[in-house]
Parts: structure tokens; sequence; C-alpha cells
């Protein structure tokens, strides 16, 4: 954007500096001579000056349409990172609720779980967090989850509700477990590099700076300018 206002004020400083209207002498021949050299003249200035008022409006709305385009882009942008921040606060907020002890239902039982579906066996896994609040149920739900399709589109993400449940207990070396294995095993998806962050943070609750130090190093080279690296920067930072 700012290089496009420069270029558009020395596009503009350049039509002021233009070739003038063609200048003819105007003191000999007749007056009638003189009166149609005059007249070319003005003429000649006119549309000289036309054609520049012109160039200018094409220039100011080329600058305007930047403007408007870069400012959609700034909001887009910033509409992502708030919903990015938003499922941060989700995630951690888990936390910091009561756990609602696991209570014996059909929709809970492993019987149960066991004769669903892939796609519904994760959707209840998930919506004992989300909408239950029953983190100590959700656990062997991921688990049982994971262990029958290990291989599922959405063991990546099974894989880092069950980190982050055992996280919040504590439960560190399990947590780093299922957060290695999105890590090792789930090269491209898009819970790596937040694996990655948790990895560094259990790292650092256990005492082990340096290697929480490595992990978060690798994040902000491996995600730069991702949500998951700014974390880590962070945690980088308060080192």
């Amino acid at each position: 954007m700012k290089y496009a206002v420069i270029s558009a004020a020395i596009i503009l400083a350049s039509a002021a500096h233009a070739a003038p209207a063609p200048v003819e002498d105007v003191a000999g021949g007749s007056s009638d001579d003189r009166v149609a050299r005059l007249e070319r003249i003005v003429k000649a200035k006119q549309q000289t000056e036309f054609a520049m008022q012109q160039r200018l409006e094409t220039l100011q709305q080329e600058v305007l349409d930047l403007r408007g385009l870069s400012e959609q882009q700034s909001y887009q942008i910033e509409q992502m990172l708030q919903r990015q921040r938003q499922l941060y606060e989700d995630i951690a907020n888990i936390s910091s609720k009561p756990a609602v002890p696991m209570v014996a239902s059909s929709n809970s039982s492993p019987t149960a779980s066991s004769s669903l579906g892939e796609t519904a066996s994760y959707e209840q896994a998930v919506n004992l967090v989300l909408k239950e609040k029953k983190y100590e149920a959700a656990i062997p739900a991921f688990a049982q989850f994971i262990e029958k399709y290990p291989n599922s589109s959405y063991a990546p993400n099974a894989n880092y509700w069950l980190g982050q449940l055992l996280y919040n207990k504590s439960e560190f070396v399990s947590a780093a477990k299922a957060f290695t294995t999105v890590v090792d095993k789930f090269k491209d998806s898009g819970k790596r590099g937040e694996s990655l962050v948790k990895l560094g943070m259990i790292s650092e609750k256990t005492g082990d700076k340096a290697k929480a130090k490595a992990y978060y190093q690798k994040v902000v080279k491996e995600y730069a300018n991702s949500a998951a690296a700014r974390i880590a920067q962070q945690q980088l930072s308060a080192l």
C-alpha cells in the first residue's frame, strides 16, 4: 500500500513537469493569424490540462481501491486471529472448570461407544468436553477412539484433546505421549504446532527448560506467523 501511494506521487510529479503546450510565435503575421495562433495555443493547453486531470483522477481511484483492499485484508486477518485466540481460551479454560464425575449412561458407556461409527464416536468424545463438561469421562472416550481408529482423519485432534485433558490433570507423562503422537505421526496436522507448544510447556513444568526452549524454537521456525508460534515466542521470552 505504501509503495502504491509513493508510485502515484511520483507519477503525478512527472505529470506536473510534462512538456508544456507547443509555443508559437504570435508576433508575426496579420491580426487574424495572431488570433488563430493564440487560439491554438490555448486549446493545446486546455487539452493538456484535461489529460492531466483525467490521469490524476485515475491515480486517485487506484489508490482508493488499493486502500480498500488493504483494509479488507486487515479485517479478515484480524477476524481469523480472534477466532484462534478464542479457541485457545476455550481450551485453556477447561482446566479452570470443575470436572463432573463420570456418570454411567447409554451415551458414555464403553459398550455404547463401541457400537458407534467413527465419526459418531469422535463427536461423542468431543461433546463430553464442550457440551456436557464431563472431562473425566472424555479421557477414556478419546483413548477408546484412538485405539479403535488410530489412522482416522480425526486421530490428530483426538490425540490432542486427550493430551490436553491429561495435561490439565497434571498427568504430564501420559499427556506428552499423546502430544508426541501428533508431532511424530501426523506431521501435516494443523494440531502439530500446538502439540509442540504443549510439549514445551510440559518440559517447563517438569524442570527441563533446555528441552522446552528447543520445542518453542522449533515451533517458531516451522510455523512462523501462526498462533502457535506467537505463544511459543511468549514462552521463550518468559524462560
